[in-house]
């Protein structure tokens, strides 16, 4: 049966692609010519083409009054970067089954792929019964014991319990109220289920309005949306991919069952590649649709282009991100053969926990305090602005509180003092703040930092890559490593000029080739070139999302009743800033000496790990906090003061100076999360179970 263009994708499942059609009429007569993002395709009445994939491309938004369309409102054309941020209105029309939420509804790994319903009445299952109005959380479908489910999830009493929900599962689903805030974008690919539109209401008033903004000025109401997609296909004639938009004024016919699929080209993703077995290797392939970016390799890779893939296989990166104050930052990814060389530079921490994470064994961790801290116990050390210390280790201390003794984790210090130094213990939960006082003035290289020291560790670039023709981290004023990476990759090189080989990511390039039945001339491949890899914030999510999480402070326990006054929140060092750190000449040779002398003192207080069950820890306070003019110029003074001392001594070539504090190292230290969602949601479903 015949339809509109429009309606069988608005129907389509990703899953049933590729799917054939055939042109059955239309505006579009026998031999037009229809042009669309440059390339230009015949759609002939009779015309056969192969669907491959489909994308959300632009919105259109109608005026909504009480959730209907007014009558009045004219249809206006929203692109996906559209400023503005909207909030998703629950639909009113019920799901009556699981397998009509998996088919209209996108499900998938990223916090946008879960959506949530209601059942009005009871569900019961073999170990859990779930109550009419309690909102399930969908996470993901795969198969359970040969039957496709989906893996579910609800809170009771703040404790998640899991369990599955067949496909075959009937009854009614009502859409959840999201009351979180998203991009257009995002509501695009996550938020507009197939064969539906989706109602939404502008959170945020747009900044700035002129007569081109498509909507009323001021307009704070809801908005219709309906989705225009973006089809790719392939024609039996070309070698490339075409791009048609799903409002072109054509019928087709789906042909798919009675048609020889094997006789179009068959397009593979960089990922289908990947899959193939190592024996395939190496094959030769014609790019279909190449990638965009002037950076090399992907400015030699267009369509037409014939290469030589030579191998796939995993490689390490480092993954970095720019130092600023400000957003946004710039994220990359760099290789292991990367030839430049680096400087450190001090490292932020805004709690004790996170000093002992940073702690090594091959060198002294030594810090300014840029927060002042009052103890709620008279075991462990009150902290000044400007005070120093030399991390030593993790271990045990008894406390008083409420007249009963209390075992808690603590950091054992050495305070620098004037002329000597003092033992002290600072609770792990402590809501401070601390920057490292470098010593260290060698050059290292990227390879060697990954051995010798540990994640994150912040450097800037002294000597650059001379390598390559340009190195875009030299321009870097600082770069924070976070993390070692595993990635996939290809080996590819060009077939008419195979001088260099390039590896390209798998996973980030969107690029398709078609495979060619030629024999490869050479299996060994040229010289390979690696490049240092910028990456967008998106992308940069995306890769962190597999890594291990970082680990979170300890909670704080319940803190003690105030019964003396309050401390001054930035406190004076108790020595002047002209006695402090005046220790001995060779300061550095001294840390280090005492170092080695105090590492086997308390060895069995030594604690290996702290307790995983003490990751969600207390926010209530602010850990925002701006330091002042006057905190600023304390720390700056000691600083300068102390590492004067070790500089004395050090080359006099180096002309990179490390003792300085930045202004802003400060501010956004750690965004506190509300449990203000969790809260909303939780009342939300007892009032439906009322109902």
């Amino acid at each position: 049966m015949a339809s509109t263009l429009e309606k069988f994708i608005h129907s389509l499942d990703p899953r049933a692609l590729p799917r054939v059609l055939q042109i059955q009429s239309g505006i579009y007569f026998q031999g037009s010519i229809y042009e669309m993002f440059g390339n230009e395709c015949c759609l002939s009445t009779g015309e056969v083409i192969k669907i491959i994939g489909f994308k959300i491309n632009k919105l259109i938004a109608s005026i909504c009054e009480n959730n209907e369309v007014s009558q009045f409102s004219a249809k206006v054309e929203l692109p996906l970067n559209f400023p503005g941020l909207y909030k998703v209105v629950a639909d009113k029309t019920p799901y009556v089954s699981i397998e009509e939420i998996t088919r209209k509804v996108s499900i998938g790994p990223t916090r946008f792929g879960h959506p949530c319903f209601y059942s009005p009445e009871d569900i019961k299952l073999a170990n859990l019964t779930i109550k009419h109005g309690e909102q399930i959380t969908f996470n993901s479908v795969e198969k359970v014991n040969g039957t496709m489910a989906v893996n579910c999830g609800v809170v009771r009493n703040n404790q998640s319990h899991s369990f599955t929900l067949p496909l075959s599962q009937e009854g009614k689903f009502y859409e959840c109220e999201d009351d979180q805030i998203y991009t257009l974008k995002e509501i695009a690919e996550w938020k507009i289920p197939k064969c539906r539109n989706r109602i939404v209401k502008l959170s945020n008033t747009l900044h700035t309005w002129d007569s081109s903004n498509p909507l009323p000025e001021n307009f704070d109401g809801c908005l219709i949306l309906t989705p225009v997609y973006e089809v790719q296909a392939v024609m039996k004639f070309r070698k490339d991919i075409v791009h048609i938009l799903s409002d072109l004024d054509v019928e087709v016919k789906d042909i798919t069952d009675c048609y020889d699929i094997s006789s179009f080209l068959q397009p593979l993703s960089l990922e289908d590649v990947f899959e193939r077995t190592s024996k395939e290797f190496p094959m030769v392939a014609e790019i279909m649709e190449g990638p965009s970016g002037s950076q090399k390799p992907y400015n030699l890779l267009h369509t037409g282009k014939e290469i030589v893939i030579y191998k796939k296989y995993q490689a390490t990166r480092v993954l970095a991100s720019e130092i600023r104050s400000d957003s946004p930052k710039r994220h990359f990814l760099i290789p292991m053969s990367y030839k430049g060389k680096f400087k450190r530079r001090p490292r932020e921490f805004p709690t004790a926990y996170d000093l002992e994470i940073a702690r090594s064994e091959k060198e002294q961790l030594h810090v300014v305090a840029t927060k002042a801290f009052d103890s709620p116990h008279k075991e462990l050390f009150s902290v000044s602005v400007g005070d120093q210390f030399l991390v030593q280790q993790c271990q045990t201390s008894e406390v008083l509180y409420e007249g009963r003794k209390k075992v808690i984790d603590v950091l054992a210090c050495e305070q620098i003092l004037s002329d000597t130094y003092k033992k002290v213990l600072l609770p792990m939960y402590m809501e401070g703040g601390f920057v490292e006082v470098i010593h260290d003035k060698k050059q290292h290289q990227l390879s060697e930092i990954c051995k010798e020291f540990r994640l994150p560790f912040n450097v800037k670039v002294s000597v650059r890559d001379l390598s390559v023709e340009e190195d875009v981290l030299a321009a870097v004023p600082g770069l924070q490593f976070e993390e070692e990476i595993t990635d996939s990759y290809l080996l590819i090189s060009s077939t008419s000029s195979p001088v260099e080989s390039w590896e390209i990511p798998v996973y980030r390039l969107n690029m398709s080739v078609h495979l060619l039945s030629r024999d490869v001339q050479t299996f060994v491949p040229p010289a390979t070139k690696t490049t240092v890899e910028e990456i967008s914030e998106e992308q940069y999510y995306m890769v962190r999302r597999y890594e291990n999480q970082t680990l979170h402070p300890p909670p704080r326990p319940p803190k003690k009743p105030t019964t003396l006054a309050p401390k001054p929140v930035f406190a004076v060092p108790k020595q002047g800033v002209s006695d402090v750190l005046q220790a001995p000449k060779n300061f550095c040779a001294d840390t280090t000496k005492k170092l080695c002398s105090n590492q086997a003192a308390d060895v069995s207080e030594l604690q290996v790990s702290c307790p995983n069950d003490l990751m969600h820890r207390e926010n209530k306070n602010d850990m925002t906090g701006k330091a002042t003019l006057v905190e600023t110029s304390v720390i700056k003074g000691l600083t300068n003061k102390a590492l004067g001392k070790c500089e004395a001594e050090k080359e006099k070539e180096e002309e990179h100076n490390y003792d300085y504090v930045d202004e802003n190292i400060i501010e956004n230290i750690r965004k506190v999360f509300q449990d203000t969602t969790v809260r909303n949601k939780h009342a939300l479903s007892e009032g439906r179970r009322d109902i």
